[in-house]
């Protein structure tokens, strides 16, 4: 039952039923209403500050479990790239080494990006850099392996060409010299015969008498046979590939021509004492990518250790030059 309200009228000195003016009762109804609204708001706030809701936190979860995933990709690829860059060094430094091949370079592989980077990176990243980072990586690492699947295909095609490249590189003595007394002047600075000053020596002369045969010391092709004009008379330079050239000097006949291919062994002319010579002998150089190399260096097929030990000792002799 609804209570009744009176009020105490001074006018009318009676008590009077106290009645609410309807304008009264909307302000309240309206100020009630405010109230709620504002706490509502208030609540509402509070609780999606510190309260997450349902798809909030599924979405949390989701974000979490996203960056763990990331955590072990990243380690994966972190062992790839190791493993990567492993078998670039053993390509460059063990691989390429025993077939004389020249390392690739670093330009030319994709480099692999800097770790400390890459962490302050992923703090700031959102979902979409997280993947757009992933994939960059794997594109490079993938690209590292294509590159390097190139380089193994070359090496294999090394391997296929070793017997090549052996029988190409030049292992024995131009001339006959079981008993070594043919060494006259070595390969490095030594006295001009004619000039009498110190110069360069670019190869080794071996003194034989007029005629007797001089052998190509490995596989390969007549690249010049005649005389030039060089100092060097008659000779011959075979191109052995692989970068290798010999050349013989100085002949009395030349046996070879242009073109023509030849083996290890193979008799390419007789010496002699054409050109810049002091008497016969065999001028002989070992060149490889156009650099003179110490031919003494390569008479391992036809020498005992204690003979290429000798030979050495004879080699390094300081003296005139033939040449």
């Amino acid at each position: 039952m609804k209570k009744i309200k009176y009020f105490y009228n001074p006018n009318t000195l009676r008590y009077e039923k106290l009645e609410t003016p309807l304008r009264v009762r909307l302000l309240r109804i309206l100020g009630f209403i405010a109230a709620c609204l504002v706490t509502a708001l208030i609540i509402v706030s509070i609780a999606f500050r510190y309260l997450d809701s349902p798809k909030e936190k599924i979405l949390r979860q989701q974000y979490e479990k996203a960056n763990e995933n990331y955590d072990v990709l990243r380690n994966q690829l972190g062992k790839l790239q190791q493993q990567m860059a492993e078998l670039e060094k053993r390509d460059n430094d063990v691989y390429r080494s025993i077939f004389e091949a020249s390392p690739i370079p670093d330009s030319a592989r994709v480099k692999e990006m800097e770790k400390q980077k890459e962490i302050r990176l992923v703090q700031a990243m959102d979902a979409d850099a997280l993947y757009s980072d992933i994939v960059s990586d794997l594109n490079n690492l993938s690209k590292r392996v294509a590159f390097q699947n190139q380089s193994f295909d070359e090496i294999i095609s090394f391997i296929k060409n070793k017997e090549v490249l052996l029988a190409a590189t030049p292992a024995i003595q131009p001339v006959n010299n079981k008993d070594l007394n043919r060494i006259a002047s070595g390969f490095g600075y030594r006295i001009d015969p004619v000039y009498k000053t110190v110069k360069m020596h670019a190869g080794l002369d071996f003194a034989a008498p007029q005629g007797t045969p001089i052998y190509a010391t490995a596989n390969g092709t007549v690249r010049l046979a005649g005389n030039t004009g060089n100092g060097y008379g008659n000779h011959v330079i075979i191109n052995h590939g692989f970068g290798y050239e010999t050349l013989y000097g100085h002949m009395y006949r030349i046996k070879a021509r242009p073109g023509q291919k030849v083996k290890r062994g193979e008799i390419v002319g007789y010496v002699g004492s054409t050109g810049k010579s002091t008497g016969p002998h065999l001028h002989y150089e070992v060149h490889k990518n156009g650099k003179p190399l110490d031919p003494v260096y390569f008479f391992y097929n036809d020498l005992s250790p204690e003979q290429y030990d000798r030979l050495l000792k004879m080699a390094a002799a300081s003296n005139q030059s033939f040449d």
